[in-house]
């Protein structure tokens, strides 16, 4: 499989075509969990490469409710371009050879290193520490990230959607911003956050910060997010979606990681 090319449209001609253009696929990611193809999605001359996740190609879960995991990715979607967060590429309910699924924009990256594991301690001018621990050869190491405003973008939205599954390799560089992917095992009623973005821990929000957070707040007052989110989510979803993000306002400041639970995901990678 060959690398896709990327695309040039704006963002309403992608929309537009990933929902309603026929998908072709030419390759698989088969380190994927669930179901995950690549592919070009066509219409009226118009054309994107795009990854493709089918809900028949889900993989059942003990936590999640079974065929919900495309729709929890459009949703992760819709809250970070409507509240400003800017970290999801444009995701849609799409349709392809195996039926219904998510359809992403697919995303170009580049090679920069935004988590590591460093020796133990040694933590690099410009990045945080997440964590100790001893990697495969039983050698003491640091995990660490890059102290980088993307990153922190994405660090608060992940706290926002409670986001399960924040991998370093969930996090794309590209040659203008940090995007990331694979959301599908977000909004979950029970705290269920696990990232390797804890650098921030406890550190204060700016008003910066917390601008998506005041925006999604008021957009969910309205009927039009709110109809939309509950195609896609479940009215309890959405409840503890509002109290999340009642609780950043209020607390300004980034959450600590759990007691109760691991608080990093696995594989780290």
């Amino acid at each position: 499989m060959t690398d896709p090319a990327p695309t040039s449209q704006d963002d309403s001609t992608v929309r537009e075509c990933l929902a309603r253009g026929r998908l072709e696929i030419d390759g698989r990611v088969l380190s994927a969990s669930n179901a995950t193809f690549v592919g070009e999605v066509a219409l009226d001359g118009a054309a994107v490469r795009c990854v493709y996740k089918p809900v028949r190609g889900e993989r059942p879960l003990w936590d999640f409710a079974v065929g919900t995991l495309a729709a929890r990715e459009v949703a992760a979607y819709e809250i970070s371009h409507q509240a400003g967060w800017g970290v999801v590429p444009t995701t849609v309910l799409g349709h392809g050879p195996f039926g219904e699924g998510m359809v992403q924009e697919w995303v170009e990256t580049g090679p920069d290193e935004l988590v590591d594991l460093v020796p133990e301690g040694q933590v690099p001018d410009g990045w945080r520490h997440v964590l100790d621990a001893w990697d495969g050869n039983e050698r003491p190491v640091s995990l660490v990230h890059l102290d980088d405003p993307g990153l922190r973008r994405m660090a608060l939205f992940d706290a926002a959607i409670n986001n399960a599954d924040r991998k370093a390799g969930h996090i794309l560089a590209t040659a203008d911003d940090l995007l990331g992917c694979d959301h599908g095992l977000s909004f979950h009623t029970d705290d269920k956050l696990r990232t390797v973005l804890w650098g921030w821990a406890g550190d204060p929000l700016s008003d910066d910060d917390l601008d998506p957070v005041e925006r999604m707040l008021s957009l969910l007052e309205g009927s039009a997010l709110a109809d939309l989110l509950g195609g896609l989510l479940s009215g309890a979803e959405l409840s503890r979606l509002r109290h999340r993000l009642h609780r950043l306002r209020r607390c300004r400041a980034f959450p600590l990681p759990p007691t109760g639970w691991r608080a990093v995901p696995w594989p780290i990678f």
